[in-house]
This record gives C-alpha cells, sequence and structure tokens, in this order.
C-alpha cells in the first residue's frame, strides 16, 4: 500500500509543478463561452451544462465527458466557496476554447488568491481525513493537463485542458 501511497502522491507533487507549456488559448483558438457567473452554487450547475455542451459540441465522448464535468465542478466551487466565499458582489469568470490539439477551460474567481505549493497533499498519511487539496487533486487526476496561478489584482486563474483527437 505504500508504493500505492508513494505513487500517487508523486503524481500530486507533478500537477502542482505542472507549468502547462502547451496551454496557448491565443493561438488560433475558437472560443466556445465567455461567460461570467454569480457566486453561487447554482451557477456550478449552470457552468457546468454549459461547459459539457460544448465538450459535446466538439466530440468528446461520454466517458471523456464525465471527467470534464467533475474537474469543472470541482474547480467552479472551488471558486464560489474558497475563492468568492459565495460573496454575490464577485463573479466567476468562464471562457473555453478550442484549439485544434486542446480544449481549454479557463475558471477565473475574484479571491483572495492563493499559492498551490501551500496547499497540503491530500494523499499523505496526515492528511487522508483533510479536505484541503482534494479538489486540485481531481481536477488534475481527470484532465490532461491543469495550471493555477494566483492573478492580480486578485483571484485565482486554473487552466484545466482536454486534448482533443485530430480532426478528419
Amino acid at each position: 500500500m505504500v508504493g500505492v501511497s508513494s505513487a500517487l502522491s508523486l503524481r500530486y507533487a507533478n500537477i502542482l509543478r505542472s507549468t502547462c507549456t502547451n496551454i496557448n488559448v491565443d493561438n488560433g483558438a475558437k472560443e466556445l463561452l465567455d461567460h461570467k457567473y454569480p457566486s453561487t452554487l447554482e451557477s456550478v450547475d449552470i457552468a457546468e451544462g454549459e461547459i459539457l455542451k460544448a465538450a459535446d459540441y466538439v466530440g468528446f465522448d461520454e466517458d471523456e465527458q464525465h471527467r470534464i464535468g467533475m474537474a469543472v465542478r470541482e474547480c467552479m466551487v472551488n471558486a464560489v466557496v474558497h475563492g468568492n466565499r459565495y460573496n454575490r458582489n464577485k463573479q466567476v469568470h468562464v471562457r473555453v476554447a478550442l484549439s485544434d490539439e486542446q480544449f481549454i477551460i479557463r475558471i477565473v474567481d475574484q479571491g483572495e488568491g492563493f499559492e498551490v505549493q501551500e496547499v497540503p497533499d491530500p494523499l499523505h498519511e496526515n492528511n487522508l481525513l483533510r479536505h484541503s487539496g482534494r479538489g486540485l487533486f481531481l481536477m488534475g487526476a481527470f484532465m490532461d493537463d491543469m495550471k493555477v496561478r494566483k492573478v492580480l489584482p486578485s483571484g485565482t486563474e486554473v487552466t484545466l485542458v482536454k486534448k482533443v483527437a485530430p480532426r478528419k
């Protein structure tokens, strides 16, 4: 069991260190969605539904759509609950774009922001019963690439990427 836990912890560390050098929305990508949502849990469902419509349009199968939906739900809940703290004066900005190779989702809250390196590893034995860090781990597990960065003047931007099959 220790070997599996160590391998998963290494995967989590790699997710947190990921630089996502291949994420580039401006490289001829087609914007599929650009919307600001209020900081409510109802917005989580709405955003997930709209992103899944875009994923279906792109041609992702049901399993991939489920993975995308889970990652988006985790990210939106984090933005509403932890980032904006349900503040109805703050919004969550969601953008979805499609390039030749990537389906790119950017979710930005207006909270205080955080340093991803400070989030405890949810797979470490001392943290198994804690809630902190699980969402980030799941997002990284369900997507092909992920980047988290603190934005100025305030907030956090999460970029989620799913590779798309070459078009015929």
